[in-house]
């Protein structure tokens, strides 16, 4: 089979660069690949593993022990008499559905069960040893497999503690994840474990455009061809990777260099020191892949605006992204009489030419009056109000705080995550079952078999029953009247809006949301794993007219029951933020009320946020809640500091 030709694909520079740098030198640590759909991340990870030098191994090693440095821990081990075979590297794919047996290994079961012998089955670490991990959709797996993954790809090694396996063997490799950002992000403590990151997005420009078309056309309608056309620019980009591996002891970093480095980092207030060892790294193999032996300014400067963009302090709805020209700030040229810089035709890294500052990695031709909070746009411009009328007002949200933890009752089935109980394949054991639904329960299964003589018997397996937290479907269904914008109530309303994102973001839940204002509703946002998407959508929102509370409720339902038809383990919980007012259409208030007592019957988890204040309330939100079955919270407890200072006053 012929794949796509790495240099082949058109557009894509910073990728190609972060992952030849990482082919270079694994201790770089990987790249993260962010990028809209269509964008090629998958075929140039695919593509990279075909130019990486062949590799020398003990023959017969399930681990790929390397013959001149064998592991003395190897489970195939000791490798006293070393008989070594040349392969290929290995490109192993790691499944988003896979268990962490399958990633780290286990127990071998057949082999227990039938022999009674303790034999480790190595699992996808071991394959990937001394080759390339791809994982695709990396923000979609477990946390907990991510965080297997990363202390792999950091330390070098595997160690198995489980089911009476005690391994430790070696697995160094080129860890390359992609995923696309509307479908959730990475945990911060997440993205600083992989060492370069880049964001990619399709051409803007109608020529490039066309000629990618033109190229995948090319090798649909006959590979084979395609790979022989460009041979010979894949060969010269795999001897360069092998040179540059050769060199790379060679290179030298001195003490002026760190501490350029140092000035980079600490200009970006990254945390901890990960980032300067990345960036000194990078820039190392940087100097090696341009074929020096001495690391420049220049070399600093590409490796920094690859390993640092995900590792600035920033909130977690701010794009992972850094400006070059604050690079360019701290880091002079190294000719006082040559400006050099990124004006400079001649300035950029070699492997990017012709880049413009405003095509930096996170907004490529994006121009300045084109983001959502640009100064001079209009507030008839927002995206989640065209044609809005006259009388309408954006308020801007006041500042997110630590929000309450809201949850939905009973125990559920859904993904992995951090809010409401549930049973998972993670998470403690408490009990076991016959049905597969979980890895093999080894004390339930040996006690079942003890019960009788003989060989174990199929039915003797047990399987285990663990409870976790998992991931819900939060939709918000904002009240966005004309009676929410009276007294800089909306203000209130989106800081506590903004809190729940911040707090759904932290428990890896599915956000959507629905606004309700003058004569309809609308859902703004489908229900997506991107909560900075709502985040965005929030600020820009108007506020104005009658309020269509029934249209509002009905929409929501109308949601949640597409929902469930896609994803029907992942529980709702429905967080109506309001005052309780329905003022549009005939009956208002008993259409609402209909609406609610459908919600209720339909068993849907539900919060009501109160927005209602000042000394004189009608209790219309109380009502809601009432008829939804649904928990009552003012918005002014919506704050977990406001919950704590309650009981405080209460014991006190």
């Amino acid at each position: 089979m012929h794949h796509y030709p790495f240099s082949a694909v058109v557009g894509s520079d910073d990728l190609a660069l972060a992952l030849s740098l990482s082919a270079v030198s694994p201790d770089v640590g990987g790249v993260l690949v962010r990028g809209e759909k269509g964008t090629a991340k998958s075929t140039m990870v695919r593509a990279l593993a075909s130019l990486l030098p062949d590799v020398t191994v003990v023959e017969g090693c399930r681990f790929s022990c390397d013959p001149a440095h064998p592991d003395p821990t190897c489970p195939d081990g000791p490798h006293l008499t070393v008989r070594s075979t040349t392969r290929p590297p290995r490109l192993v794919e790691l499944p988003v559905g896979a268990t962490e047996d399958r990633v780290v290994g286990s127990l071998h079961l057949g082999r227990a069960l039938a022999d009674g012998v303790t034999e480790y089955d190595p699992g996808l670490l071991a394959g990937a040893h001394r080759g390339l991990l791809y994982v695709d959709e990396v923000n979609l797996l477990h946390d907990h497999l991510v965080d297997l993954l990363l202390d792999a790809a950091a330390m070098g090694r595997s160690t198995v503690e489980r089911d009476g396996v005690s391994v430790s063997h070696a697995a160094r490799f080129v860890l390359v994840g992609t995923m696309n950002p509307e479908e959730g992000e990475l945990r911060p403590q997440l993205l600083d474990r992989f060492g370069l990151s880049v964001v990619v997005s399709a051409p803007r420009d109608p020529a490039v455009r066309v000629e990618v078309i033109r190229r995948r056309m090319a090798y649909d309608a006959d590979p084979a061809g395609m790979a022989a056309g460009y041979a010979d620019a894949e060969q010269e980009i795999a001897e360069r990777i092998l040179k540059a591996q050769a060199l790379l002891p060679s290179v030298s970093l001195d003490d002026d260099t760190l501490l350029d480095i140092a000035r980079v980092c600490a200009a970006f207030e990254v945390d901890g020191m990960r980032a300067d060892i990345v960036t000194a790294r990078a820039a190392v193999a940087h100097a090696a892949w341009c074929g020096r032996t001495e690391v420049t300014r220049e070399d600093v400067r590409v490796a920094a605006r690859l390993a640092i963009p995900h590792r600035r302090r920033r909130s977690p709805f701010d794009d992972p992204g850094i400006e070059d020209q604050t690079i360019d700030e701290t880091l002079p040229p190294e000719d006082p009489d040559d400006p050099g810089g990124p004006d400079d035709p001649g300035s950029g890294s070699p492997d990017a030419p012709g880049r413009q500052d405003d095509e930096t990695p996170d907004a490529p031709g994006r121009q300045d009056d084109e983001t959502p909070d640009a100064p001079g746009r209009q507030d008839d411009e927002t995206p989640d109000a065209p044609g809005r009328r006259v009388g309408w007002s954006v308020t801007a949200a006041g500042d997110p705080f630590r929000a309450r933890l809201l949850t939905v009752t009973g125990t559920g089935s859904g993904t992995a995550g951090r809010r409401s109980r549930a049973r998972t394949t993670t998470g403690r054991t408490v009990g076991s079952t016959r049905r597969p639904e979980g890895p093999v329960h080894l004390p339930a299964t040996i006690f079942a078999a003890a019960q009788h003589p003989g060989r174990v018997r199929r039915d003797d397996v047990r399987h285990a029953l663990r409870e976790g937290r998992e991931s819900n479907l939060v939709l918000l269904c904002v009240d966005a009247s004309g009676s929410m914008a009276a007294h800089r109530r909306m203000e209130q309303v989106k800081a506590a809006v903004l809190s729940l994102l911040l707090d759904a973001y932290q428990r890896r839940d599915k956000v959507g949301m629905v606004t309700f204002r003058d004569q309809d509703a609308r859902l703004v946002l489908p229900p997506t794993g991107s909560v900075d998407l709502a985040a965005k959508r929030l600020q820009t929102l108007p506020a104005g007219g009658r309020t269509p509370l029934a249209e509002g409720l009905l929409e929501a339902a109308r949601t949640l029951d597409r929902e469930r038809i896609k994803d029907p383990r992942r529980r709702p919980l429905l967080v109506v933020v309001t005052d309780g007012r329905a003022t549009y259409g005939r009956d208002a208030v008993a259409r609402a009320g209909r609406v609610a007592d459908h919600l209720a019957a339909a068993g849907i988890a539900s919060v009501v946020i109160d927005c209602e204040t000042g000394r004189m309330r009608m209790g219309l939100a109380v009502r809601l809640a009432q008829r939804l079955g649904a928990e009552h919270v003012p918005v002014g407890e919506v704050s977990a500091e406001a919950i704590t200072s309650q009981v405080k006053r209460k014991v006190a």
